[in-house]
């Protein structure tokens, strides 16, 4: 996802239906021998809002190469913040991850503080960094500075913007192979997966809960489709199609997002008195594409050009968090020539260095070694101006997002097929107008996974946004993992229970510039998963 990717055992099924205490675990064993059960030193953590609540942290020491598990090591960064609740009530571990794929996720065993009715006190939350990720070692880097200011205009109308972008996306991608080595082929899924399920023995657990968001949710369906007995309850929030891995994906995207900046456009039409941009989401539109053309011939403050405002915008189609703020800059911008709202939109969600080139290099190495992706440029070309006459508004930007995985220096797999025939009930969360993983991912695993039940938070737009308010979907969630209790699933190829969204910024706020107040923790945790 931009920004922003077995067998089943019978042995499954003397194991669902388990006790809360049955989380806890016996030694690992593959046969008469009991194998060597990884280990964690746990200390203090760097981060202040880890320390704050207590957590602990530790490195875990797993194979590069799974395939030679004898061989050299890499660390993978864990956190855990422990349950509060008596020994008697203990549910055993969640490990959570945000997505991505590159996206840290040691931070986030803040997340049981989130969840309602004291849910999640039963719990030990891991947070982790996946391999490459973060603070695990090494972390993988590439180009500090590929996403700086002044880049060619995404839509390739000439041959010089198309040699120009190719020329980035190869510079990239064998800057990568300069900088990962040997790192570059042990970043798939499936090795992540691997390492999950080291990091449960080394926690001392038979079963795990798992939270997922985005491609976090294509973790958990690989995860249980090769272990399926070691998983207890799961929680996947905006779930990938497994049936599209990784370049179908993408062009998937690019029509969902069109759809989305559509709705938005028509939502700034609706409070056209705060912002002056049009009365129609047509207008707006025409506006939105006008300006475009201006800053193409002369990009605003000298830094924002076309490619810069698509990406501030991008995050309106993601989520409806930040529409007021977009709203204000684009108005700034178009009746004032004041470019400092963009500047500092694009800024927040567009950093350079090395941590914000490392969630970039990791969501390339990831994708692009999973499932094998085109290498002749015809078919990029003529799939993606194919896609772009129907969806002009992130077609482009999001094929040269991804094109280094067209000249990638490491080899790609074959996909693992998904699989949850015998995995216990699993709780699926989507909103109907999801852009980054649309809602028919949402159905392909509920229809794989026939236990699963699916939440469809009905005409929202907004990306994996549970635990953010939203009872009818935050107390499901609460119920699920307390009492392994879900809705009834419902015959047919829908959804099991419908929610109202995660509605807009009221008109009169947004006019007068202000926000619903939300508490402090959860716009923390927010910003930890989406980078909002």
């Amino acid at each position: 996802m931009r920004r922003l990717l077995a067998a089943a055992t019978t042995i499954a099924l003397t194991v669902i239906g388990a006790p809360a205490s049955d989380a806890q675990a016996v030694p690992e064993r593959t046969g008469p021998a009991s194998r060597v059960v990884p280990t964690i030193t746990w200390g203090s953590c760097a981060e202040a809002a880890l320390r704050l609540r207590k957590a602990d942290c530790g490195f875990l020491s797993v194979p590069l190469d799974h395939s030679a598990p004898d061989g050299e090591k890499i660390q993978i960064a864990v956190s855990r913040i422990r349950h509060t609740v008596a020994e008697a009530k203990y549910q055993g571990v969640v490990l959570v991850n945000p997505g991505g794929p590159g996206g840290k996720g040691r931070a986030l065993s803040v997340m049981g503080s989130l969840v309602p009715k004291k849910a999640g006190a039963a719990y030990d939350w891991i947070g982790f960094d996946p391999r490459g990720v973060g603070a695990s070692k090494p972390s993988l880097t590439c180009d500090a500075d590929y996403t700086r200011y002044n880049r060619p205009a995404y839509v390739p109308s000439t041959t010089t913007i198309e040699k120009r972008w190719l020329q980035r996306a190869e510079g990239y991608a064998r800057a990568c192979g300069q900088a990962g080595g040997k790192l570059l082929e042990h970043l798939k899924t499936l090795d992540t997966v691997r390492d999950m399920d080291l990091l449960r023995q080394a926690l001392n657990a038979r079963q795990i809960t798992y939270y997922g968001f985005s491609y976090g949710t294509y973790l958990g369906q690989v995860y249980a489709t090769r272990y399926p007995e070691r998983v207890r309850r799961m929680v996947l929030d905006g779930n990938v199609n497994p049936a599209r891995v990784w370049y179908d994906s993408n062009l998937d995207q690019d029509l969902a997002f069109d759809r989305n900046i559509k709705v938005y456009f028509r939502w700034l039409a609706e409070n056209h008195q705060a912002y002056r941009l049009g009365r129609t989401g047509r207008e707006v539109e025409r506006r939105f594409y006008a300006e475009q053309k201006k800053l193409a011939k002369r990009p605003a403050g000298g830094v924002i050009g076309p490619s810069e405002l698509t990406d501030v915008f991008l995050q309106a189609g993601y989520y409806t968090f930040g529409w007021a703020d977009i709203g204000r800059a684009f108005s700034d911008w178009v009746r004032e020539k004041d470019s400092s709202g963009l500047k500092r939109l694009y800024d927040a969600n567009n950093p350079t260095g090395k941590d914000a080139d490392n969630n970039y290099a990791v969501y390339l190495a990831v994708q692009c070694t999973d499932a094998a992706w085109p290498d002749s440029w015809t078919k990029w070309t003529a799939d993606n101006w194919e896609t772009h006459r129907k969806a002009p508004f992130e077609t482009w930007a999001n094929a040269w997002y991804n094109a280094p995985c067209r000249t990638w220096p490491a080899r790609s797999g074959i996909p693992v097929t998904v699989s949850g025939e015998t995995v216990a009930p699993v709780l699926l969360i989507s909103e109907t107008l999801d852009a980054a993983t649309p809602f028919s991912g949402s159905l392909e695993v509920r229809k794989r996974f026939p236990r699963s039940v699916l939440i469809e938070s009905v005409g929202g737009t907004t990306h994996s946004g549970s635990l953010y308010g939203n009872k009818c979907v935050d107390n499901t969630i609460a119920d699920y993992l307390a009492t392994g209790k879900l809705p009834k699933r419902q015959p047919g190829e829908r959804s099991d229970k419908r929610c109202r969204p995660i509605e807009p910024p009221a008109a009169i706020a947004a006019a007068k510039g202000k926000r619903a107040p939300v508490p402090a923790e959860r716009l923390e945790v927010r910003k930890l998963i989406t980078g909002q």
